[in-house]
């Protein structure tokens, strides 16, 4: 991509890599911003693996002024160049980024999100990440703890692993809105 656009004559998108995900995180604050009037008032909180997704959303909300606290197992966190970039944005538009490894840290979120525990291109099987990510699962009991009211999973999600049919299904959840929202960001 970054040799393609040194000599495209039109706009080149990264939709998605690696290290980031930047469409998702553009239709990710579009949803949020559907529910919630100020975004500089929101806490996003991610729960999984330290991915590209992690990552775009760690910067979208750095630029935004939102409060985005990303909770990854221990080895599993962000990247750390990326997160200097995020909190270097964030001193300037007054955001607030936090990496933890504690679900303890994300009481009083607004909005907590995840994504597949193994991402696209990745053949490791669930099976074998499951003792490390299964403390990380969004279920009826995070939400209950923490008092999110909305829950994000960019999709295809894996049910009762990542995410529990029960919260993807229920009032909480705006990830059909969220997909809706991919259009409209791209």
């Amino acid at each position: 991509l970054v040799e393609m656009t040194e000599h495209a004559t039109v706009p080149v998108i990264n939709s998605l890599c690696n290290l980031y995900h930047p469409c998702q995180a553009l239709a990710d604050f579009l949803t949020i911003s559907e529910h919630f009037d100020d975004l500089s008032k929101v806490h996003l909180a991610y729960v999984g693996d330290g991915n590209n997704v992690t990552h775009s959303l760690l910067l979208c909300g750095a630029i935004l002024g939102a409060t985005v606290t990303a909770v990854s197992p221990r080895g599993h966190n962000v990247d750390a160049q990326i997160l200097k970039e995020a909190e270097a944005l964030a001193a300037v538009s007054g955001a607030t980024i936090r990496v933890t490894d504690s679900l303890d840290d994300i009481e009083g979120v607004d909005v907590i999100y995840t994504d597949t525990w193994v991402s696209m291109g990745d053949n490791t099987p669930l099976e074998q990440v499951k003792e490390i990510y299964m403390p990380y699962q969004i279920n009826q009991a995070l939400l209950d703890k923490t008092g999110a009211t909305k829950v994000l999973h960019c999709q295809p999600a894996h049910r009762e692993w990542e995410i529990t049919s029960e919260v993807m299904d229920g009032p909480a959840s705006l990830s059909l809105d969220q997909a809706e929202n991919r259009m409209h960001a791209q």
